[in-house]
């Protein structure tokens, strides 16, 4: 397989800003969201993009490749299928995970409809290496994957982020999409030093780098992809660019978006700060290009995820013992769906069992209203369950547009009272319907003509297909609805 080339400077293509980004000069590449394209009818943008030799990269944000389960066979084909439509020469996921439950924790499957961390153990590890394996034997070209923002500390974790990613890159071989405003995210939200992340990561299997914007509220940063990108985020991204000439470099936009000119001075500025990084590397240590970086040393673990063994930001961490090496696994538990002709070194399946009851709990915890779990930060796990609470509703509102403006004002309450009991265990479409038959159900809304035009939108979307508009048809539905009142 064939490792991705320079791939320059680019921006995350979406439908609110198709015509801008065709019309921005510079644009080397563009990054589009898989799960929102379909092959067999790409946006007119794309196709226009890739006519001028713009490359195209599709990102998965539903793999969730640091969950306990194997990831989905279809999920994988969806992805493989972009890949192949567009082009691409490589995809990208996330190192995360995206719903708990199911079959390994005989528990109801549940959806967080965002990102989580994974947590930075030896079991988590294992099941995310085997994970990586499996989806790059699945995909026709190579993969990276993205370290993610994170607002909650798993408990009992033994390594940092930049050692946890030197032995995934390591271990597996895959390449690394460094999200650098994911790194000041955690840097504010968890103490974490960025340039002690940057240190130990292998920086010649990095891909690319993602570069967005965020907000900071009651101590909390939020990664809102939604709000221009800060300087810090920019510092960081010097910081990377003095170590070695990233190959590809992307700005992230999700909403909110500004006026063409306004992102077009964001690219100048990331194009002005590698420029200045990269200018200064080489007046330090000669002429720098692209692979020239040293392979990283491998940095040890750390053996006590305890305060005193987490960096503060911007303070040089203490030595490390080195750790003894992990207990070889038991024999007798065997993953009992491993594929031994697979080349795959599996995962434990005891490693998957203990790590799908953990983050089952958590996720129910935080979107089930259940207690927290032992270890983590009350508060800011229900910070981190507001904001999921927050996202799904602004998600829902765009799936299914028609909501907001039937409720107006009393929308967002009105959701976010129906999602504190009812976890989402589908997709959004599915939950705007069961939002809408909750409301219905319990009498809202209370205006009668509000109340009959959401009946009518909730009956023309529910059923297999869209209600006929044929005089019998219509006739024939009044009919049974008269009939059922007696």
């Amino acid at each position: 397989m064939t490792q991705p080339g320079r791939l320059g400077t680019g921006i995350g293509w979406r439908p609110e800003i198709a015509e801008a980004v065709e019309h921005m000069p510079g644009i080397d590449w563009v990054e589009a969201v898989s799960e929102n394209l379909c092959p067999g009818h790409l946006p007119e943008s794309l196709r226009r993009l890739r006519e001028r030799g713009v490359t195209v990269v599709p990102h998965g944000v539903s793999l969730g490749l640091g969950g306990a389960d194997r990831p989905d066979e279809s999920r994988l084909a969806a992805l493989a299928e972009r890949a192949e439509a567009l082009g691409a020469p490589l995809v990208t996921e996330h190192i995360a995970f995206v719903r708990a439950g199911g079959d390994l924790t005989a528990s109801p499957s549940l959806e967080a409809g965002h990102l989580l961390p994974v947590p930075r153990t030896r079991d988590a590890l294992d099941v995310l290496c085997e994970n990586v394996r499996i989806a790059q034997a699945a995909l026709p070209v190579p993969l990276a994957v993205e370290n993610i923002a994170a607002l909650l500390r798993w408990p009992g974790e033994e390594m940092t982020e930049g050692q946890f990613l030197y032995d995934l890159a390591d271990r597996t071989g895959v390449r690394l999409l460094i999200d650098v405003a994911n790194l000041h995210t955690n840097h504010v939200n968890r103490g974490e030093d960025p340039s002690r992340a940057l240190d130990e990561l292998p920086v010649e299997a990095i891909a690319y780098v993602h570069v967005a914007g965020g907000f900071e509220r009651d101590g909390v940063w939020h990664d809102s992809h939604a709000h221009p990108v800060p300087r810090p985020v920019l510092g960081i991204l010097a910081d990377l660019a003095s170590r070695l000439t990233p190959p590809g470099v992307l700005l992230e936009r999700d909403d909110n978006f500004p006026e063409p000119g306004e992102l077009e001075k964001e690219l100048a500025a990331i194009r002005a700060t590698l420029a200045e990084a990269g200018g200064a590397a080489g007046r330090a240590t000669g002429p720098k290009t692209r692979g020239d970086a040293e392979p990283a040393a491998r940095p040890e673990a750390v053996t006590e995820a305890g305060p005193e063994a987490r960096p503060t930001a911007g303070v040089k961490a203490p030595a490390v013992r080195p750790s003894p090496p992990p207990a070889d696994p038991d024999p007798a538990a065997p993953d009992p769906s491993s594929d031994p002709a697979s080349g795959l070194d599996p995962a434990p399946a005891r490693a998957r069992q203990r790590l799908a009851l953990a983050q089952a709990a958590l996720l129910s915890a935080l979107v089930a209203g259940t207690p927290v779990p032992e270890g983590f930060d009350r508060v800011r796990t229900r910070v981190q369950a507001r904001a999921l609470a927050a996202k799904r509703a602004d998600v829902v509102a765009k799936v299914a547009a028609e909501l907001p403006e039937l409720l107006g004002d009393g929308y967002r309450a009105a959701f976010l009272g129906y999602a504190q009991g009812r976890p989402l265990t589908g997709g959004y479409r599915r939950d705007a319907l069961d939002f809408a038959e909750h409301l219905l159900l319990t009498g809202d809304p209370r205006d009668a003509r509000t109340r009959h035009l959401l009946r009518e939108w909730w009956l023309e979307r529910s059923g297999p297909a869209p209600r006929s508009r044929r005089p019998a048809a219509r006739l024939a539905r009044a009919t049974r609805r008269v009939l059922l009142r007696h």
